[in-house]
């Protein structure tokens, strides 16, 4: 006997054994019924990024989430992701599909242990890239992102040490760029990025020699030097409207989104293995499982939520605020059968 809508079934493993349809058909009605916004990040699995209702960073999903009027957020990535989208949106319902989904760079880093360092340097100011938990955020002064970590730092005196936690590929990185010889930073990485080596992009560049390199500021300083851009994934997503053909330094999730939605050009993962498994937790079971049952909600102390705030809030005052996804960013959220806001209208 077919299962009907109305019904659930008790764990994420049962809803494994529904077909991708039914899987679909049951996260479209469920999101209407709880007026919800489902958010993939780049690196999510082809389905998931096929029934969100938003791709792109993390940052960027959780002021897009903020934007609408949705109840509940669902939030495709991982823990970090889905507590900064509780902080800027308090009054929304947010859930993961599977709380497992941490990022191994962000738990390099704990409240307890920063504040220690931060005793250690009294006189420092600390920058959080936001691949950090909300309690990081809220004993750090100011957050950045990928693309913005040179702007942020830039904007801090000379004479004051900074402490930059929790990547020390993308602080090297913006020690590089500003010139800067007092960033402390924590010894964090995330595995994916800083498992890239010379050796794959030389064989990379070898069978595509006309594809501009680009390459994401996690990795190690040695392949950035040999890169043509370094940017964030969303620099990659405006790229990839430029350029015919990309050798892609990052998770391989953007690789296969850009495939998809530029059939006719070339996109080349620098290394067939940059997979994050934390990222790939999340599946369409995981999905209708977590839309049926209100599972896994995330909770935040207010303390640590608001001054986590601060911390963003700072960030965008210095990058100019949220910006509005350009054409071709929106063309990407548009894509297949993907509707822009929540879909509960």
């Amino acid at each position: 006997m077919a299962l009907t809508l109305r019904e659930t079934l008790p764990t994420p493993l049962d809803y494994a054994g529904l077909s991708r349809d039914e899987l679909r058909e049951r996260i479209l009605q469920r999101k209407s019924e709880r007026n919800a916004v489902i958010l993939g990040h780049n690196y999510q699995r082809v389905e998931i990024q096929e029934v969100s209702d938003f791709l792109g960073d993390s940052l960027a999903l959780s002021q897009e989430a903020a934007d609408t009027d949705a109840d509940t957020i669902v939030f495709c990535g991982v823990h970090f992701m889905a507590e900064t989208a509780k902080v800027l949106s308090p009054e929304k319902t947010v859930l993961m599909p599977d709380p497992r989904a941490g990022c191994p760079m962000a738990d390099f880093v704990t409240g307890q242990a920063l504040r220690n360092l931060q005793e250690e340097h009294p006189d420092s100011v600390t920058v959080a890239y936001v691949n950090s938990s909300a309690e990081v955020k809220a004993h750090s002064y100011i957050c950045c992102t990928s693309s913005n970590a040179v702007q942020v730092v830039e904007t801090i005196p000379e004479d004051r040490t900074i402490l930059f936690v929790p990547d020390r590929n993308l602080a090297h990185y913006v020690q590089e760029q500003t010139g800067r010889d007092n960033i402390v930073a924590w010894d964090g990485y995330c595995y994916v990025h800083d498992d890239l080596v010379l050796e794959e992009l030389d064989k990379a560049r070898a069978a595509h020699p006309e594809a501009r390199v680009v390459i994401h500021p996690e990795a190690r300083e040695d392949l950035l030097a040999e890169a043509d851009e370094v940017t964030s994934t969303g620099g990659m997503v405006r790229l990839a409207e430029q350029y015919d053909s990309l050798i892609l330094g990052t998770e391989r999730g953007l690789v296969d989104q850009l495939r998809e939605r530029y059939p006719h050009k070339t996109f080349v993962p620098l290394s067939g293995a940059a997979v994050c498994g934390n990222m790939k937790l999340n599946t369409l079971a995981k999905l209708a499982w977590c839309l049926d049952h209100g599972r896994h909600e995330v909770v935040l102390d207010e303390g640590i939520r608001s001054r986590a705030e601060q911390s963003l809030r700072r960030m965008l005052e210095v990058s100019g605020g949220w910006q509005a996804p350009s054409e071709e960013e929106e063309k990407l959220e548009l894509a297949g059968v993907r509707p822009k806001g929540c879909g509960c209208g």
